[in-house]
């Protein structure tokens, strides 16, 4: 898909520097009002020309009246030929602008100086020379208090993140745009805080973030229209349209850029109109209409040559090139390829770069030459790999990374159709360390951060504003838990989620900003994913082999890892495995024993091939998609017979988000010290005044039910939540295995947020929760678990044990047992894989997590968790060995043999 017009600058009125020049201003109001410098003239608003003008009449001139009065000749020169809007003009315009700098530094006339290194830096950035024009946009930078005028400031910081994000620095340009929109809401500008909202909204589609791009897109609209920018609002209806593109709305996408290119058209805007022509090309061209395609690219790039924005016409030829590539002319795509690289390298665009290395890696691969393919696609992931360390922000990298998840796809089946024609070669070996490459990097880097303690020597004001912001995000959720359960009007609600989502933002940015000024940071070397050697020597005994799962539009791919042999193997496409999985999922998260068939259909797919050499073996399950939600404890062992017979009865199974993540977490903890004492248990919490352990009557009478049928879930908090009375039961009896002078325990309005923050719970290896689970798969910083919501007057408190908090714990804990539902969930991200609470207990410093996959019940969970601990604690078998013969007591059981009951429960992390 193209890329939508970067928005360069933005309005300003009141750049000008001495008596008499007025002409000056109003180019510059041009110029910075709309968002390329292609703008039509007459776009100048009235309250730029009256600003302006009002600058004009009280600035002073300086230096010699006739080298000032030939500055403003020059640069008046340079104005007409900037108006003349082409490739050819807007070089000769910079001639006349370098001419106007060097006379205005003849008089030291600073202002002079710093407004015209801004023109030059933009007209730089809009022909796509964008190091240029962060050249020129520095040197103005640091003379703009000359200029006297702070909006000035706005404009050259949205500049300078404008610059930054086509070069593909998205943090840095996040970090100027923030500071862009702080100075113009201060200021009070309703158009420049509505370009500054576009480009962030750019930035955040540009990293994956669709929602929140919206959210800001949103925001700035209704700012265009009521300043009556036309040319802002066009730009903002095509990002808008790029975003629905992306998120295969394509009919409300066209609806989009036919609005934007409708205005474009009435403003002149050639440039605009290029990016949405091409734009527009894309949706034909995934709606496979190719030819119409390739009409809507023919106009955008001619449109692009003629106002010589490369930056624009680079994507313009790689989609031509893409166009014919599908139609299977792969000579005429190279060519456009070939055309597409060389300007995508002129103007430092080095995300296209990939893109277009990408394609090149694709149409090789199609022509049947492997090795060239290999060579341009392992390029591209160069650039993605510098790309991704440039964004401070984990969250935002770890969407940004979920954006190329492709090229890692491209380059693990390259290397594995290499193996199949050079089976000696090692290509497989390579192809598992890619798929290592494309898993879980944020948890890797996230468990390095842990022990290097990166808020160590950070300004402590920046540590009080994320600590202020974690504050209000929690009221805020508790806000609208309180609003959920009782009467609220969707403005209402609408009002408190939209205030959540923008601490959210501001938590992360104030995270990123903590990360990168961090000096404990800046000395952080990162570790690489494991290659096949480290794999066998840090990782595999002789008694563990590692599965792991790579998932393909057309194949999909099994590694089985012993400790001195890999064997791979070529599975179905995602799709297939996708439905299988699904299915099985759906049967086994219902009490009901469902058809056989089901579960073996999906062994069938990702376990026949390998089956023969699991006897007996621990199994390290790496899944890849919708294989990290399926229990492979459930999973029918793929022989034939008329009664299956589920994994767990031949094999230990762990389940990890990389292989690499227990080397670094090994590494890390190495030479810790256990705690002192062995188990603390945080249990059967207060949730509502209905309570019954709340006897008085102003409290009203108890609602809580003794059912089996309870299930430890929080999907979304718009319900009562009801005692889980089996909890208490669960945790009592575990207690009853360890010395009272091993263990604590927390019941009742004490199993609250207080004690499970208390720095106490550092002395106790195991550390088990038994309560509702809270899963939120958008936002996964509000997934928890939920304790005690009032205290004992009858007080609302905060109960809510959020991902953020748990990543602030410190918590040296052997395992963490997260008795409650979905707990093993959250939102997925590809690449990333589920994130949620498992990877913020094990930064809190957890060797291993038990979480869940579904809603639990909670009399079957008590009687699993009993057995469970029984296991570990009175038989000493580690936590993996202690949850399988907990799991085959279960299954034994009558009363509960379903995999409902047992197979939700999985371990994560440390084994031994």
């Amino acid at each position: 898909m193209a890329k939508q017009i970067q928005t360069d600058k933005i309005s300003n009125k009141s750049l000008l520097l001495g008596r008499g020049q007025k002409r000056l201003a109003v180019f510059i109001g041009i110029l910075l009002l709309s968002e390329s410098v292609l703008a039509a003239p007459r776009q100048l608003s009235p309250l730029v020309q009256r600003e302006s003008l009002r600058i004009a009449q009280q600035s002073a001139s300086r230096g010699e009246e006739e080298t000032k009065a030939a500055a403003e000749r020059v640069f008046a020169e340079g104005d007409q030929l900037y108006k003349q809007r082409t490739a050819e003009s807007l070089r000769q315009a910079i001639k006349k602008f370098e001419e106007a700098l060097s006379l205005y530094r003849t008089v030291g006339n600073k202002a002079g100086e710093a407004v015209t290194l801004l023109v030059i830096g933009t007209v730089y950035s809009a022909l796509g020379e964008k190091q240029k024009a962060l050249e020129y946009y520095n040197q103005s930078l640091p003379l703009m208090p000359a200029v006297g005028d702070k909006k000035v400031e706005v404009v050259i910081f949205n500049n300078l993140g404008s610059v930054y994000d086509d070069l593909g620095e998205k943090y840095k340009a996040l970090e100027y745009y923030n500071k862009s929109l702080s100075l113009s809401r201060v200021l009070g500008n309703k158009a420049l805080e509505a370009f500054t909202l576009t480009n962030m909204g750019k930035v955040y589609s540009n990293l994956g973030e669709k929602q929140k791009a919206l959210e800001y897109y949103n925001q700035s609209l209704p700012l265009f229209r009521q300043v009556g920018d036309r040319a802002g609002e066009s730009l903002t209806l095509n990002n808008i349209g790029k975003v629905y593109s992306d998120l295969g709305e394509k009919q409300k996408a066209l609806d989009y850029f036919n609005q934007s290119l409708l205005l474009y058209r009435q403003v002149a805007h050639k440039a605009g109109e290029a990016a949405t022509l091409t734009n527009i090309g894309g949706v034909y061209s995934d709606l496979g209409e190719k030819q119409k395609a390739l009409d809507y690219y023919n106009q955008s790039l001619l449109l692009s040559q003629q106002v010589g924005n490369k930056a624009l016409e680079a994507t313009t030829l790689n989609n031509i090139g893409g166009v014919y590539s599908d139609l299977g002319e792969k000579q005429k795509a190279l060519d456009y390829y070939n055309q597409s690289l060389p300007l995508r390298l002129q103007v430092g665009d080095k995300a296209g770069e990939a893109t277009t290395l990408y394609n090149f890696a694709i149409l090789e691969r199609d022509k049947g030459n492997l090795n060239e393919a290999l060579t341009k696609i392992e390029a591209a992931i160069k650039i993605i790999e510098e790309l991704r360390l440039k964004i401070g922000s984990q969250q935002l990298r770890a969407s940004y990374f979920a954006t190329v998840q492709n090229y890692y796809e491209l380059y693990i089946d390259l290397l594995m159709q290499l193996h199949k024609t050079n089976p000696s070669q090692g290509y497989d070996a390579k192809a598992l360390h890619a798929s290592e490459r494309s898993k879980a990097r944020s948890l890797l880097e996230l468990l390095t951060e842990a022990n290097a303690n990166i808020r160590q020597g950070v300004d402590p004001k920046l540590l009080e504003q994320e600590r202020n912001l974690q504050q209000q995000l929690n009221a805020a959720e508790q806000n609208r838990v309180k609003l959920l359960q009782g009467q609220y009007t969707d403005k209402q609600l609408d009002n408190l989620k939209q205030q959540i989502e923008n601490l959210i933002t501001q938590l992360q940015q104030v995270e990123g900003e903590i990360r990168v000024k961090s000096p404990q940071y800046a000395a952080l070397k990162y570790p690489q994913p494991l290659t096949l050697p480290e794999i066998q020597q840090q990782v595999l005994d002789d008694n563990t082999i590692l599965l792991e799962y790579s998932l393909g539009e057309n194949r999909s791919y099994l590694w089985l890892v012993s400790k001195t042999e890999i064997t791979s193997y070529e599975l179905p496409k995602r799709a297939d495995i996708e439905a299988a999985a699904q299915a099985f999922y759906a049967q086994v998260k219902s009490s009901e024993i469902g058809s056989p068939e089901v579960g073996m259909k999906l062994s069938q797919m990702v376990l026949a091939p390998v089956a023969n050499q699991l006897a007996n073996k621990r199994l390290i399950i790496v899944g890849d998609g919708v294989l990290q939600t399926i229990p492979f404890a459930a999973l029918p062992i793929p022989v034939s017979a008329t009664s299956p017979t589920p994994l767990i009865v031949q094999n230990e199974i762990v389940t990890l988000p990389s292989v690499s993540t227990i080397a670094i977490s090994r590494n890390q903890l190495k030479n810790r010290t256990p705690a002192p004492k062995t188990l603390a248990v945080i249990a059967d919490p207060v949730f509502n005044i209905n309570d019954e352990r709340l006897q008085k009557s102003s409290f009203g009478q108890s609602n809580s039910r003794d059912s089996t049928a309870l299930k430890r879930s929080l999907i979304d908090v718009g319900v009562t939540l009801q005692r889980l009375p089996f909890t208490r039961r669960e945790a009592e009896a575990i207690l009853t295995l360890v010395p009272e002078n091993l263990r604590t325990s927390a019941f009742d309005f004490s199993a609250s947020r207080l004690t499970a923050t208390n720095p106490n719970l550092a002395q106790y290896r195991i550390v088990h929760f038994a309560t509702h689970g809270l899963i939120n798969s958008i936002n996964p910083e509000l997934s928890g678990v939920v304790l005690s919501l009032v205290n004992d007057k009858g007080v609302d408190e905060d109960g809510f044990l959020r991902l953020n908090d748990i990543f602030n714990l410190n918590l040296p804990a052997e395992l963490v047992v997260l008795s409650a539902c979905q707990t093993g969930l959250g939102k997925e991200m590809k690449g990333e894989g589920l994130v949620g609470l498992t990877r913020g207990f094990m930064y809190a410093g957890a060797k291993g997590v038990v979480v869940s996959l579904w809603s639990v019940q909670d009399a079957g969970t008590s009687e699993l968790m009993k057995k469970f601990y029984h296991q570990m604690l009175e038989k000493k078998l580690t936590p993996v060995a202690a949850m399988r013969a907990a799991q085959l007591e279960m299954i034994q059981s009558e009363q509960w043999k379903s995999p409902y009951y047992w197979a939700a429960f999985v371990v994560q992390g440390e084994w031994n």
